[in-house]
């Protein structure tokens, strides 16, 4: 097992090399960057707009990640008020729903024709409401995607909530502070690396995403990507513009390290979380901030695609049933092969603990978008000369996938590996079974709950994914994510409201999952 394990990880890290073996490619073709056509000209014309939409549009979603996960979490953590025990759960709803999705919900709300700009003329007796905000535009991309991914922000930190003690805040009240100045000087910086964690996951989504800010017109390094390699036809400048975006993604990732690694708390009290019940004004303030935070991150798009899915009729699309069945056999072939791999890994790495490195190493994949590992994978198989291969065969798409989401089902397969205690493997070894017998009756039936985990994380993952399928399906193939963005595109909204409402059905599972967890908890 073990000369095995260090092959099979690089083999996943291939589309890395992908992006740096082109500017090395014989007769000197990549050697000189700015002599390609395509790329001087996005060096002198969009390159310093896409290096500023994309930091505008990190600090406007960190900044309302940040409202929205850090209030909700403290809010809920903190105090009793009426409707607190769904607002628990129903908080990480938002997180079945893809940004994409919410991208078209959201304009098809608040656009001239939708329903709110409307009602609101028909209302006040006018023909245009000249100071309403047109929703297609940066602010309305900042909305989209605070209001999709805030839940990454709210579920770490209210455990980093959960884990401090009320008696913090009771101790700073002693001291002369209000609740609201125990809270900014004392518990805010204390929770400081669980908050960093949350908004570091969010903010890769958002460099990771391609239909979303397409749909928006916001020119960022992903919508670079694919107006380089799509429409000009341009490897070079695909490639360099994938490793700006992936220097985006390395700050982030170093920000995030390093926010956690200079900080070191502990809590040295293990009494239960004591909340503090809420009367009156402040009761009515806490459930109208939760609750206008599902309305407009989860109930107001759900019942916009009902009502797209209502105009529509009854009348489903034929070619629904073959991307729903493309969706679910890509899905699920990729769910198989990561539990399987996920396996491979860890229990490799709890025999042999020095390459601990090697699963560390693929954990980083996550941190990549979907455009910077297809490019990869392309610029690679051109070097070869194969790139043909990507049209006649899923095999490709695949292994991006399993590149991009092994390690969800990694971190679960090790979770629940280390919940089984070593002396469980020493008694297994007396009794005289080998190491892959004690892998086969011994830690997978301890595992089974850990594997469904992870397979279903991988398999909605992979149901949402759009980038990488765009980049990399063959022919004629085209999932749910791929038909949702074509409709969108086209502006046939009403069309799109089936396949978006099946991957959000399909998304709610794991979701339901962690909110039974977090009821439970």
């Amino acid at each position: 097992m073990k000369p095995f394990v260090v092959p099979l990880a690089l083999f996943l890290f291939l589309p890395l090399f992908g992006l740096v073996v082109p500017f090395f490619s014989p007769a000197g073709e990549g050697l000189d960057v700015l002599a390609s056509s395509t790329l001087s000209h996005l060096w002198n014309f969009v390159l310093g707009e896409y290096i500023v939409t994309t930091l505008i549009l990190i600090f406007g979603v960190g900044i309302g990640v940040f409202v929205l996960g850090v209030g909700n979490a403290w809010i809920v953590a903190s105090y009793d008020f009426p409707g607190k025990k769904i607002y628990e759960w129903a908080l990480i709803l938002p997180l079945a729903i893809p940004t994409y999705v919410m991208a078209y919900l959201f304009v098809d709300l608040l656009q001239f024709s939708g329903p709110i700009q409307t009602a609101l003329r028909i209302f006040l007796g006018v023909d245009v409401l000249w100071y309403f905000p047109d929703p297609r535009s940066m602010a309305g991309a900042i909305w989209s995607f605070s209001f999709c991914l805030f839940p990454y922000v709210y579920l770490i930190t209210r455990t980093a909530f959960l884990e401090r003690s009320r008696r913090l805040i009771e101790v700073s009240e002693t001291l002369g502070y209000s609740p609201l100045q125990g809270f900014m000087h004392l518990v805010l910086p204390m929770a400081r690396p669980a908050i960093f964690a949350g908004m570091a996951l969010a903010l890769m989504e958002v460099l990771a995403d391609f239909g979303a800010v397409s749909y928006f017109g916001v020119q960022t390094f992903a919508t670079g990507i694919f107006k380089a390699w799509l429409s000009f036809g341009d490897r070079l400048a695909a490639v360099q513009l994938a490793l700006g975006l992936l220097s985006f993604v390395l700050l982030i990732f170093f920000v995030e390290q390093s926010s956690r690694s200079k900080l070191r708390y502990s809590s040295s009290s293990q009494s239960k979380t004591v909340t503090k019940r809420l009367d009156g004004k402040k009761a009515f303030f806490a459930f109208a901030f939760c609750g206008a935070t599902i309305l407009c991150g989860f109930l107001l798009p759900a019942f916009a695609l009902l009502q797209l899915l209502f105009e529509q009729g009854l009348s489903v699309d034929i070619r629904y049933w073959g991307w729903l069945v493309n969706s679910l056999s890509v899905s699920m072939f990729t769910a198989i092969i990561s539990v399987a791999l996920a396996i491979f890994f860890a229990y490799s790495v709890r025999i042999h603990s020095q390459l601990i490195w090697v699963n560390r190493l693929l954990s980083f994949g996550y941190a990549l978008p979907g455009a910077i590992l297809a490019i990869g994978i392309l610029s690679f198989l051109e070097i070869f000369g194969i790139a043909w291969w990507m049209s006649a065969s899923l095999l490709i798409l695949v292994y991006a996938y399993l590149v991009r989401f092994l390690s969800s089902s990694l971190q679960s397969v090790e979770a629940g590996l280390s919940r089984i205690t070593p002396s469980m493997d020493g008694s297994a070894a007396l009794l005289g079974l080998s190491k892959p017998q004690i892998l086969r009756r011994v830690h997978i039936p301890l595992l089974k709950r850990s594997l469904l985990t992870a397979g279903l994380f991988v398999f909605v993952d992979v149901m949402k994914e759009l980038p990488a399928t765009l980049l990399l399906r063959p022919f004629n193939f085209d999932t749910l994510a791929v038909a949702t963005y074509q409709l969108a595109a086209d502006e046939r909204l009403a069309e799109l409201a089936l396949p978006s409402l099946t991957i959000v059905f399909v998304g709610l599972f794991p979701v339901l999952l962690l909110s039974r967890v977090i009821s439970k908890s």
